[in-house]
C-alpha cells in the first residue's frame, strides 16, 4: 500500500482453529501479515522478543503464561521494547477488561465480534488508538459514567460541532469507525479524523474516554 510494509502481526491462542481462522482473515489483507503463531503464552512472548512483530494478538486463558500477563510484558510501562497487544478472548469478564486495558492493551475484541472489526482492531492499535468490542464498550461505561452534578454546579463546556456531537453520540453507543462512516455517509478516514479533533478536543486517550464524556454530560444516555 504505497510503499507502506504490512502490519506483521503474531498470533497467541492455544486453539489451533481459533488461530488459522484469525490467519485466513488478517493474510487476507493487502496491509497485513501474519508472521508467527504461538499456542501458549510463554512461547508467544519469546516470538515477540525475536519477531518484533507490530501486533500481537492474545487469547487470555493459555498455558504457561495468560494473555494478561503476556500483555503486561510486552505493553506494560516495563516493556524494554514495547509492542502493541490486543486482547481477542472468549470471556467479557470486567476484571479481564480492565486489568487488560491497565496492562497497556491496545484493545480488546471479543472472538464472536466477527472479521471485520478483528481487521479494525488491529488498525487502531497501528493508529494509537484501543479498540473495545461494541456490547464491552456499553457496559464498561455503565461502571465508569459519574452520577449526575448537582444543578447548581456550572455544566461542562461543549467545545464540539455538530457533527462531532452526531460522531460522539454513535461512539456512546459503541459503533465502529467503519459503522460510523455508513451511518453519517462519510468515508472511515474521515470518521477517523474526526475522533481524532474530538479526543483533542475533550483531552480524551481514546474513543472509551469519548463515550465517558458523553454520558456524563447527557449528550448521549445508556441504552436499556
Amino acid at each position: 500500500m504505497n510503499g507502506t510494509p504490512p502490519t506483521r502481526i503474531l498470533l497467541a491462542d492455544d486453539q489451533d482453529d481459533v488461530r488459522s481462522g484469525f490467519r485466513l482473515v488478517l493474510d487476507s489483507q493487502p496491509d497485513m501479515t501474519v508472521v508467527g503463531e504461538a499456542a501458549d503464552g510463554a512461547t508467544a512472548y519469546d516470538l515477540a522478543r525475536t519477531l518484533r512483530p507490530d501486533v500481537v494478538l492474545a487469547d487470555i486463558r493459555m498455558p504457561r503464561l495468560d494473555g494478561l500477563e503476556l500483555t503486561r510484558r510486552l505493553a506494560g510501562p516495563q516493556a524494554t521494547h514495547p509492542t502493541r497487544v490486543i486482547v481477542v478472548t472468549t470471556f467479557d469478564l470486567d476484571e479481564y477488561v480492565h486489568t487488560a486495558l491497565h496492562n497497556g492493551a491496545g484493545g480488546f475484541l471479543l472472538k464472536r465480534s466477527g472479521p471485520a472489526l478483528l481487521i479494525e482492531g488491529v488498525r487502531a492499535a497501528m493508529a494509537g488508538d484501543a479498540l473495545i468490542s461494541p456490547q464491552i464498550t456499553v457496559r464498561l461505561l455503565r461502571r465508569l459514567t459519574a452520577p449526575a452534578p448537582p444543578p447548581a454546579q456550572a455544566p461542562e463546556p461543549d467545545p464540539l460541532t455538530d457533527r462531532e456531537r452526531e460522531i460522539v453520540r454513535l461512539i456512546a453507543r459503541g459503533h465502529t469507525n467503519a459503522r460510523i462512516a455508513a451511518d453519517l455517509f462519510i468515508s472511515p478516514g474521515t470518521a477517523k479524523t474526526h475522533i481524532a479533533h474530538i479526543q483533542a478536543k475533550l483531552g480524551t486517550a481514546n474513543r472509551v474516554g469519548i463515550a465517558a464524556w458523553a454520558w456524563r454530560t447527557g449528550l448521549a444516555t445508556p441504552e436499556p
